[in-house]
C-alpha cells in the first residue's frame, strides 16, 4: 500500500502485514523521531496512512531504514546517503559511482583521524608539562591563549 492507494483501518493494515511506526522502528532499529525525520527530508518515501492517519510501512521501507541506519553508522552525510539510496535502488547503476562516494568519505575520515591524532599528541604534551598543582602557571592555558 502506498500513499495514493485507499487508506485502510489500522487493524486491517496490520492484518495485511503492514507495520505501524512503532513496529517499523523496532524492526529497523531506527527511532520514531528519526523515521519521521527521514520521511520529512525525503530519504524515506512518504508512506501510506490509515483512515486514522497512522503511518504504515511495508517490508521494503524497513529495509530502507536499515540501509540508512548502517550508512549513518559509517558516518556518511545525508547527501551521500541520498545518493547511495538512489544508486542502491537503481539496479543498472555503475558500481564506480558507489565506490567514488565511499572512497571520498573514507579519505575524509582518514584526514579527520590524522587531525585528531595531532590534537591528541598536542594535548598529551601539554598535560604532561602541566604540573597540576596549586601554582597558577599552566601550559595548557598558555597554549590556548596563543594566537
Amino acid at each position: 500500500m502506498r500513499k495514493n492507494e485507499l487508506p485502510l483501518e489500522h487493524a486491517d493494515a496490520l492484518g495485511q502485514g503492514l507495520l505501524d511506526i512503532g513496529r517499523a522502528s523496532k524492526a529497523s532499529g531506527v527511532s520514531l523521531k528519526m523515521i519521521r525525520h527521514y520521511e520529512a527530508i525525503g530519504l524515506l518515501k512518504e508512506v501510506a496512512r490509515t483512515y486514522a492517519n497512522y503511518r504504515v510501512y511495508i517490508g521494503n521501507d524497513v529495509h530502507t531504514l536499515r540501509f540508512i541506519k548502517r550508512a549513518r553508522a559509517l558516518g556518511f552525510s545525508m547527501d551521500d546517503i541520498r545518493e547511495l539510496l538512489a544508486l542502491w535502488q537503481n539496479k543498472s547503476r555503475p558500481s564506480s559511482s558507489v565506490k567514488k562516494i565511499a572512497s571520498g568519505h573514507m579519505l575524509g575520515l582518514k584526514r579527520r583521524i590524522v587531525e585528531m591524532q595531532s590534537m591528541v599528541a598536542t594535548l598529551e604534551h601539554l598535560t604532561h608539562n602541566c604540573h597540576g598543582d596549586q601554582r597558577p602557571d599552566c601550559p595548557i592555558l598558555e597554549d590556548l591563549a596563543r594566537s
